[in-house]
């Protein structure tokens, strides 16, 4: 009479047994089967694709062999990962959009995660998370950052293929991570990644916070970018000083100290539900570093000059104390930030948003959360302009500049999204959406390869990245004669998103090519948002493409 209840005692309806499970698995895998060749009775003849598929056949170049195969949801342990702020429920990615949308936005989503693993600092194991099945090569490293200023600086990312922790760049990365986890938490949800998603941003913030050691005073920096680029190796094996730079009242940097305010101030929101107290102290620092940023004018390149080669601060600091000011008012809901925001507004045309450049983003945070005119105007014209008018590559990637590329494609698809969300007339939604695809799938393979290293068709192998270029023995010496190999990368850098193609889509695998072929926290941070983004379109049924189907 199918009457069932959920009772240990009654082991008739309650016991588990391995004949039960034979049947039954066999009986699955023959539906499947029936679904990849269309003979599933209610599926109308369509098929649908594995849930994990190799993207290529094995590559062997002189003595290296690298077989990449994308991964499942299941084989990821940051997944189901529970951090020391507090647990997330969510479930786990079911393949539930593999044959309806283009790409596997769950899988990318999981393995730019990974990504953000591989460039972990210090101890990697602290939330139990590590993927060490996926990143066997890594280990801890870096234990005695800041003790030659007697501060504790463990933590934190290396900036892409090298060493250094730049702080800039960093924070700017968190700040875009963060957004997309507060507005498109169902899209992470979905993919069965906010957990992990929350731990990428924390390994940021925790680290930012050790940084902040008094109100007026935050380190920007450690490691010298001149002596690590000299050097290449593994981390683990790093001998080189790594020197310790901060700004302070005497040596400000409004830039820094506002970018580190906005990570800290939207991170508070995305931990909001998971973890209350967290959420406070994050607050309790971004205003301190806002009111810093506000009061000791100056850029953070002039105070740590060691930066200024590697990450000079072009804009000035005008848009960081606008962009934290919006988030500040986001956070807080006080009227003083919104003021404050009005104050540093200037109305000037831009073209990207970038580590460096934040006036687009703050266009559109306050256009959304105020309605002003003035806001919406400049978000409504970035979007139409990088839609409609910017310069775009023969296969369709909005062209802003050479180094970073589809970075830079990736931060501007997220932005629109984001300008999609703004509650005015002048918005065209489905525009945005489609660009957004666009820019996206072009990364994921609409040109006939992926430019994300171990996902899709013809990924990248080479990434210039020297911890993934280094012999798996880890007896074996690693050095220049492993950058200059021309095979692949002995081990596969999950997830990470190359710098890209010319303006004329040209590109090449080639390790040494650093402009196009390296990586960066920056480069992912845009790029992993907009996927978010895309994927709770999929989900509400809202995605260019599925004619109101959902997933």
């Amino acid at each position: 009479d199918d009457s069932y209840t959920d009772y240990r005692g009654d082991y008739i309806k309650n016991e588990v047994a391995c004949d039960y499970n034979a049947g039954f698995q066999s009986a699955l895998a023959g539906l499947k089967t029936l679904s990849l060749d269309g003979s599933l009775p209610g599926q109308n003849a369509g098929t649908c694709s594995s849930t994990v598929s190799t993207t290529g056949s094995q590559s062997t170049t002189g003595s290296t062999t690298v077989q990449t195969t994308s991964i499942s949801q299941s084989t990821t342990s940051s997944s189901s990962s529970t951090t020391p702020s507090g647990s997330t429920t969510e479930n786990p990615s079911s393949g539930s959009c593999i044959g309806i949308t283009k790409y596997n936005y769950d899988e990318v989503i999981e393995v730019s995660n990974l990504f953000y693993q591989a460039q972990r600092s210090g101890p990697l194991d602290v939330y139990g998370d590590f993927n060490h099945q996926k990143i066997p090569y890594r280990g801890d490293s870096c234990l005695k950052d800041g003790s030659d200023n007697g501060v504790d600086l463990t933590g934190g990312y290396f900036d892409a293929g090298d060493y250094v922790k730049f702080n800039f760049p960093m924070a700017a990365s968190t700040t875009l991570l963060a957004w997309g986890a507060i507005d498109f938490s169902a899209g992470y949800s979905a993919a069965g990644q906010s957990q992990a998603t929350l731990n990428t941003i924390k390994w940021a913030t925790d680290y930012f916070i050790k940084c902040h050691v008094s109100p007026n005073e935050l380190y920007a920096q450690v490691g010298d970018g001149n002596a690590d680029h000299a050097e290449w190796d593994r981390v683990e094996d790093m001998t080189i000083a790594r020197p310790s730079f901060k700004i302070d009242a005497q040596n400000p940097g409004s830039d820094l100290a506002g970018e580190t305010a906005a990570a800290l101030a939207a991170a508070s929101i995305a931990f909001s539900s998971a973890d209350s107290a967290y959420s406070a102290e994050l607050l309790k620092h971004a205003k301190e570093l806002f009111d810093f940023a506000d009061k000791y004018r100056g850029k953070y390149s002039d105070s740590v000059p060691g930066a200024s080669s590697f990450y000079n601060s072009w804009s000035g600091y005008n848009d960081e104390l606008l962009w934290s000011a919006a988030w500040m008012y986001k956070a807080t809901g006080d009227s003083f930030y919104l003021g404050k925001a009005n104050e540093f507004w200037q109305n000037k045309d831009v073209s990207e948003l970038s580590w460096d450049e934040k006036t687009a983003g703050a266009a559109i945070l306050l256009a959304q959360l105020t309605g002003d005119d003035k806001y919406v105007s400049k978000a409504v014209s970035f979007c139409n302009k990088m839609a409609d008018t910017q310069q775009k590559t023969p296969k369709g990637m909005v062209w802003i500049q050479q180094w970073g590329p589809l970075r830079h494609a990736s931060n501007v698809a997220f932005a629109c999204l984001e300008a999609a969300k703004i509650a005015d007339s002048r918005v065209d939604k489905d525009k945005y959406y489609q660009f957004a695809v666009n820019q996206i799938h072009y990364a994921l393979g609409d040109t006939g390869r992926s430019f994300v290293v171990g996902y899709g068709t013809n990924p990248p192998q080479r990434p210039h990245h020297r911890s993934s270029s280094c012999p798996t023995n880890p007896s074996e010496s690693c050095g220049w004669d492993d950058y200059n190999q021309s095979g692949p990368n002995p081990s596969t850098l999950w997830g990470a998103l190359v710098g890209g193609p010319g303006s004329d889509d040209s590109y090449t695998d080639y390790r040494g090519d650093y402009i196009k072929n390296e990586v960066a926290c920056d480069y992912n941070a845009g790029f992993q948002s907009a996927l978010a983004g895309l994927r709770t379109l999929a989900l509400d049924g809202s995605l260019p493409g599925l004619n109101g189907s959902s997933c």
